[in-house]
């Protein structure tokens, strides 16, 4: 039996698949890895959240940085990892996606949006770090664009900040929470193109698997939690998924 004809039975026999993606499905989109070698965190080194709160010199380079990255976040479209993905949710086989991704790809692919845990924020739009009004980009890009003018919240006056988790920003507390019962309470838990090393989000699967279960890995390298893995398939996430789930 092929390792896809595994990941398909696997998949045949469950009945509450837990997806978990990161950044390997979005490559794939063209999106790019931030910490791959050569990566952007490579050529820039990331901007703590304290410092981003701290100094208005952090939060107009984050801004900058931002707004060179956002041609391509805005261009990417879903792949067939996601729409695989999609059509297992709607196929009723699916009960959530939990997601470090920032780029809202999930969603667009047909995933509604409160089954959506995104664990690492969503970087489409901003939000006040005081009262948590929602700012849409180009809002603030209208206001940067004066003379790099800090975007400020019209209901409160606090910071703005992209919707993403920050270097030395806490996790949010009730997409933790949720995740790991998501994975307590699946038979199966799919991660797709996550590397596994940024905790406390790789501590996930492990408590799927502690729990009873099945573990596959779908990542172009090994992880360290191979070992607590049913499979793993060191392969492409669209290619592998399409196939199993022949979208």
């Amino acid at each position: 039996m092929t390792e896809l004809d595994q990941l398909s039975k696997l998949i045949d026999a469950s009945e509450n698949i837990v997806f978990f993606t990161g950044a390997g499905i979005s490559t794939e989109s063209g999106i790019p890895d931030f910490r791959s070698p050569g990566g952007l965190w490579e050529k820039n080194q990331p901007i703590e959240f304290s410092e981003f709160v701290r100094s208005e010199r952090a939060r107009r380079e984050a801004w900058r940085r931002k707004f060179n990255m956002q041609t391509v976040m805005k261009d990417a479209k879903p792949n067939d990892g996601h729409h695989a993905i999609a059509s297992l949710y709607q196929a009723g086989k699916v009960n959530a996606v939990i997601t470090q991704n920032i780029d809202g790809l999930h969603q667009l692919a047909g995933v509604p949006e409160d089954d959506v845990i995104e664990i690492h924020g969503n970087g489409t739009y901003a939000k006040c770090l005081s009262c948590a009004k929602k700012m849409s980009l180009e809002a603030v890009r209208k206001i940067f664009a004066k003379d790099e003018t800090l975007p400020t919240c019209s209901q409160c006056g606090g910071i703005v900040k992209t919707a993403t988790i920050s270097f030395g920003q806490a996790m949010p507390q009730e997409e933790m929470q949720r995740s790991e019962m998501e994975a307590i309470e699946s038979d199966l838990f799919i991660v797709a193109g996550s590397s596994l090393v940024v905790y406390p989000a790789a501590g996930i699967p492990v408590i799927a698997a502690q729990h009873g279960a099945k573990l596959v890995i779908i990542n172009r390298e090994p992880t360290p939690l191979d070992n607590y893995a049913t499979l793993t398939l060191n392969s492409e996430i669209g290619e592998t998924l399409r196939t199993v789930t022949k979208v």
